[in-house]
C-alpha cells in the first residue's frame, strides 16, 4: 500500500487543480487585482472576493507562501515543545486555510479543527481544498467577524497568520486577547516587515502579559534586544514557484522566498533555543559569521572557523532562523 503524500505535496497538487480551465492570463490579472485591493489601492467598499475564480487564482497565488511561512513558524515552535501535540486547533482569519495544512504538516494525524474567516467565498474552497487530505476532511469552516466582538472556544492551539494587518489596533488587541484566555498555545504570523514586526512584538507583550512563555523564535521571554526603528526581527521560507507565480511576477526562478516574522508561546513549560540565528549566515573562507539572539537577551556577532571542527560543519550547515548550537 502506497503512503499517503507530504501534506505540503498534496496542497500543492491541489491548488493546480484550481485553475484548471481558467485562462492563465485571467488568473494573472484576477491576482493583480486582488493584491491592489489588499493594499488600498481600490476603495474599500469594493467587492474583494468577487467569484470563485478570484478566490481559486488568489488562493492558488498566496496559499503555498503562507503554508511555507507558518509550517517554519509551526516546526521551530515544535522544537521548542517535544512532547506536545495539539489535540485541536483554531485558525483565525484563516481564509482558504494554509493554516490547518501547516499544522497538519507539523502534527500528523487527525484532530478537531475549527477555521474562522468572514469571507464565505474563501471558506467554501477552503473546504473543496481539504477534501484533498484525509486529515482535513472533517474541518469545520465557520463564517465569523474577525475583531472586538470576537469569542474563541477553548482549544489546544490557536493560529493567526496574516491577520493582524487588517484589523485596526483595537481589533488587534481584542484578538489577542481573545486567543490567550481561549488557547494553550498561540502562534502568530505577519509579513516580516517592520511594521509586520511591530504588530508581532505588540501582540508578543500581551501573551506574555497574559501568563505565556516564549517558545519561538526568541530564546527567551524578556524584552526584545532590537532598539525600536533600528532592524526588525524576521525570517525567510522558501517556497516553490508556479507557473502562475511566474507569470503574476515575472523572472524564471522555480522558487521564491517568503519573509515573515513571528512569535509562538505557550502557557505551559517550553523550552526555546539557546540562541536563534537571526540573519542569514555568511560563509566565508575557512569560517561562518552567525548573528545571533541569545538568552541574556541580547544580539551577538559569533565566528565559527575550521579550528571549531564539527561545530565549524554545523555552522555551515546552519540556516537563517535555525536555533544555536545545533542539538547533540
Amino acid at each position: 500500500m502506497n503512503a499517503p503524500a507530504p501534506p505540503a505535496e498534496t496542497l500543492r497538487a491541489a491548488l493546480a487543480g484550481l485553475l484548471d480551465g481558467l485562462p492563465p492570463r485571467q488568473a494573472a490579472q484576477a491576482v493583480e487585482r486582488l493584491i491592489a485591493s489588499y493594499r488600498g489601492a481600490t476603495p474599500t467598499d469594493a467587492p474583494i472576493l468577487r467569484d470563485r475564480a478570484d478566490v481559486a487564482a488568489y488562493a492558488a497565488y498566496r496559499m503555498p507562501a503562507t503554508f511555507e511561512a507558518v509550517r517554519s513558524a509551526l516546526e521551530a515552535f515544535a522544537e521548542a515543545v517535544p512532547a506536545w501535540v495539539p489535540g485541536s486547533h483554531t485558525d483565525v482569519g484563516g481564509g482558504t486555510g494554509a493554516a490547518a495544512w501547516a499544522v497538519s504538516a507539523t502534527w500528523g494525524g487527525k484532530r478537531p479543527v475549527t477555521v474562522l474567516d468572514w469571507a464565505e467565498p474563501a471558506l467554501a474552497l477552503g473546504r473543496e481544498i481539504a477534501a484533498a487530505d484525509p486529515a482535513l476532511r472533517d474541518v469545520r469552516w465557520q463564517r465569523s467577524r474577525i475583531g472586538a466582538a470576537l469569542t474563541l472556544e477553548s482549544t489546544d492551539l490557536v493560529t493567526v497568520s496574516y491577520v493582524l494587518n487588517e484589523l485596526t489596533a483595537p481589533d488587534r488587541t481584542a484578538l489577542v486577547d481573545a486567543a490567550a484566555t481561549a488557547a494553550q498555545a498561540v502562534v502568530i504570523v505577519e509579513p516580516g516587515t517592520p511594521d509586520g514586526y511591530a504588530r508581532v512584538i505588540e501582540a508578543r507583550d500581551r501573551l506574555i502579559g497574559a501568563g505565556f512563555h516564549v517558545a519561538a523564535p526568541c530564546p527567551h521571554s524578556a524584552a526584545c534586544p532590537i532598539a525600536p526603528g533600528t532592524d526588525w526581527c524576521h525570517f525567510s521560507a522558501r517556497v516553490s514557484r508556479s507557473s502562475l507565480h511566474r507569470q503574476v511576477k515575472g523572472g524564471s526562478l522555480p522558487y521564491e522566498d517568503e519573509k515573515f516574522s513571528y512569535v509562538a508561546a505557550a502557557r505551559f513549560p517550553v523550552t526555546p533555543a539557546p540562541s536563534r540565528v537571526v540573519r542569514r549566515p555568511q560563509i566565508r573562507k575557512g569560517q561562518v559569521l552567525l548573528d545571533l539572539c541569545q538568552t541574556e537577551p541580547s544580539l551577538h556577532r559569533t565566528t565559527v572557523t575550521k579550528r571549531h571542527g564539527d561545530l565549524y560543519k554545523a555552522a555551515r550547515d546552519a540556516d537563517w532562523g535555525d536555533s544555536w548550537p545545533p542539538a547533540p
